[in-house]
């Protein structure tokens, strides 16, 4: 038993600190994209994702599980929260994850090997689209610093792996989280810091309010 959980939390801490960190820091602003694809407010997102990384941290995961906020999901509520409200995406949430359970149980994931490369690649280029399209009204009408910082963080990501040795040991999405946010700060950009904070000091989404005040 203490074998198992030696291996399991201490079999390659430096991987899992590394990876702790790439989670920690691009959740944040994934959390608020998404949720506002979605359609809702960045709280929703940032709760539902805090409370998610938490309880996998503990419980452990499946190589491939998406244990956060997903632009596939996020696409697929934009309808249901512009025609029902919240209240229904919590209900639609947690609806998913009991199909999931049940599709487990059951073993169904084995039915994939019926669809072939072809559905799933069209899938996620379609996703890829859709999810761009999402983006483009906050790449439009700006100054040219937003460009500056959206080619310097592409470079970074896909040029910092080339480097010898260091790019090969630390993840370059972290690289790009970090240094990005300290030329934003070094500008005179908003601290991210504060950005959080004020976020966090109102009040809970709807759903939230209506849960801990009903009797």
């Amino acid at each position: 038993m203490l074998t198992t959980l030696k291996a399991e939390w201490f079999g390659n801490i430096r991987a899992d600190i590394l990876a702790g960190l790439v989670v920690a820091l691009a959740l944040i602003p994934e959390a608020i994209a998404f949720s506002i694809i979605a359609g809702v407010d960045p709280r929703v997102g940032l709760y539902a994702s805090f409370c998610i990384a938490v309880v996998i941290a503990f419980v452990g995961g499946r190589p491939g599980m998406i244990s956060a906020a997903t632009g596939a999901m996020a696409l697929v509520m934009v309808t249901l929260v512009k025609e029902h409200g919240l209240d229904y995406l919590l209900a639609a949430t947690l609806l998913t994850g009991v199909l999931q359970i049940i599709a487990g149980a059951l073993r169904l994931g084995e039915l994939m090997r019926f669809v072939s490369r072809s559905v799933v690649t069209g899938f996620v280029n379609a996703l890829a689209i859709l999810i761009f399209m999402a983006q483009l009204p906050e790449l439009t009408n700006v100054t040219w610093h937003v460009y500056a910082m959206t080619g310097a963080g592409l470079g970074i990501i896909y040029l910092f792996p080339r480097i010898p040795v260091i790019g090969r040991n630390i993840p370059s999405p972290l690289v790009c989280i970090i240094i990005m946010t300290a030329i934003s700060m070094l500008w005179g950009s908003i601290s991210v810091l504060s950005v959080i904070w004020a976020i966090f000091r109102t009040p809970c989404p709807s759903f939230c309010s209506r849960i801990s005040h009903s009797p």
